[in-house]
């Protein structure tokens, strides 16, 4: 992926002064980096920040780790932080002696920039859900939020059925959706995709939401949405 500007945009003089660790490379800066184990104490790092959004940590928790360009929640989970998916205040930096988390600091600004733009671009693909009676499939469509909910719940209800369908009101005996007219599934790309990266998501704001207790959203609430 291009970088958009060279390391010099990134933070000012004044933003970084303090940190410790800091490298300004050809298309990014390092800094010294952390995450504290009750259990196994520090585990150290050297974290890289990209104006596109891209944060890679190589570890350097002991001599012979070979750990390198983790996330930062794979690098909270490999230093083995009791309270993990917690990335954002659990990973961090020293600033003055300090521990600071990255959530504290600038160093997640452009992270920040890039998702809350990538949720607000982000297309969704129609998806079916097959009723756990008849086994026939329905179609979903994902063009909002309210949408988005009604797709994930019936998804994630193992008793769903077609009498449960949030659009029309329809029985088992309903025919389901010819195969022929299944495979345009709503890209703004081609209606006849077959999936892309314009039409599928793999976790935004508009399709993960806090106040549900699945993992899948636990995990994007915690790791993925901005502060």
């Amino acid at each position: 992926m291009e970088r958009e500007c060279g390391p010099k945009e990134l933070f000012s003089e004044e933003e970084l002064r303090e940190i410790s660790g800091v490298i300004v490379g050809d298309d990014y800066v390092e800094v010294m980096c952390g995450c504290t184990s009750h259990r196994y104490g520090d585990a150290i790092a050297r974290l890289r920040v990209f104006s596109d959004g891209d944060l890679q940590i190589t570890c350097q928790c002991t001599p012979a780790c070979k750990e390198d360009k983790l996330t930062p929640a794979a690098f909270e989970k490999h230093s083995e932080r009791e309270s993990s998916r917690n990335w954002r205040n659990n990973v961090w930096v020293f600033i003055e002696g300090d521990k600071v988390a990255l959530s504290k600091t600038v160093l997640l600004r452009y992270y920040n920039q890039t998702l809350k733009k990538s949720s607000k671009d982000v297309n969704h693909r129609d998806e079916f859900v097959e009723c756990s009676r008849c086994g026939k499939e329905r179609r979903f469509k994902k063009k909002s939020r309210g949408e988005c909910r009604m797709h994930h719940d019936a998804l994630a209800d193992p008793t769903w059925k077609c009498c449960d369908y949030p659009y029309d009101k329809i029985t088992c005996e309903e025919e389901e959706e010819r195969g022929s007219r299944k495979v345009y599934g709503g890209c703004s790309r081609s209606s006849s995709c077959k999936g892309c990266t314009s039409c599928v998501c793999f976790g935004c704001n508009l399709c993960r939401f806090s106040d549900c207790n699945c993992q899948t959203c636990l995990d994007f609430t915690a790791n993925a949405q901005p502060i």
